[in-house]
């Protein structure tokens, strides 16, 4: 009898070590997935590279509006900082450079790339050898002046009376551009028949896809709060808003996109990103200048 019992307690106990070396494990994919999502949008310092591959890769998409929060968070820190010594359009071009350097101009390399494309009025097979040539055209730097333009004076005009929800709602906007960027993964087709860069995350799916939905809704309630004058329906407004202008406007632009090109392209998904940034932005300054 005390053998059996002895057995059947070794078993338990194996059974829950393994348990939870299955747990551990569970956690550190998912927070390599986490960094590798902040190092793959950002320019972050990090301590080190994590593992790549197909199941990091995918799994990191669900952080993607985490991602956008770090970068929003460094916009609007930078926002605020430079509002305590410069006047509100000096505070808007400083903003506009954090939010270039600590992207690393990644999505407006693929605004650049995918404008030179778009625009060269070619058959699909030559926009996507074009978009794939680094070198920038006159359509792919005129965009790009445009967007930065434009942004920087939304900024300005932002900054001009700002309080601190003036920048949470700021710092939100990438968060919701990018969760918009998963369903462009899922949701379209590679444009490409050779892998790319924008291929790494092929694999995400529906479940990434609410999965980045509902992480971007829970970071912006807690900071809606945090900022104070939200009550429960502003706070419902605008997540509406801003879901309502992501997932609105991406799709359509996904969807002009896809049908030029066969679908979409790791250019194309940083291009929409920037559209959706510039939108936002524009929408929010609109609302809190009347």
């Amino acid at each position: 009898m005390i053998k059996g019992v002895d057995g059947a307690d070794g078993l338990w106990r194996e059974s829950e070590g393994e348990g939870m070396r299955k747990m551990v494990r569970v956690v550190r994919e998912w927070v390599s997935s986490l960094l590798a999502a902040l190092q793959f949008l950002t320019r972050l310092p990090l301590p080190a590279r994590m593992p790549d591959g197909p199941g990091v890769f995918r799994r990191s998409t669900v952080f993607f509006p985490l991602a956008g929060l770090a970068i929003g968070a460094v916009i609007a820190g930078v926002g605020a900082l430079a509002e305590l010594a410069f006047p509100y359009y000096a505070s808007g071009a400083f903003a506009l450079a954090a939010w270039v350097i600590v992207t690393g101009g990644l999505h407006l390399d693929g605004l650049m790339d995918t404008a030179d494309g778009l625009f060269s009025n070619q058959p699909r097979e030559r926009m996507l050898e074009i978009m794939k040539d680094s070198r920038s055209g006159a359509m792919g730097v005129i965009a790009a002046m445009l967007i930065l333009l434009m942004k920087g004076a939304l900024l300005a005009a932002l900054f001009a009376d700002a309080g601190r929800a003036h920048y949470t709602l700021l710092a939100l906007i990438p968060v919701w551009s990018r969760a918009f960027v998963v369903l462009a993964i899922a949701g379209w087709p590679y444009a490409r028949s050779v892998p790319g860069v924008g291929s790494l995350h092929r694999s995400a799916g529906v479940r990434h896809v609410i999965g980045a939905c509902l992480l971007a809704a829970s970071l912006s309630v807690p900071l809606f709060v945090w900022a104070g004058g939200f009550g429960m329906t502003e706070t419902v407004g605008f997540l509406a808003l801003y879901a309502a202008l992501a997932y609105g406007t991406g799709a359509g632009l996904a969807a002009a996109v896809s049908r030029k090109l066969g679908g979409l392209t790791g250019d194309v998904y940083g291009a929409i990103n920037e559209v959706l940034e510039l939108v936002l932005l524009a929408v929010i300054v609109g609302m809190t200048g009347h």
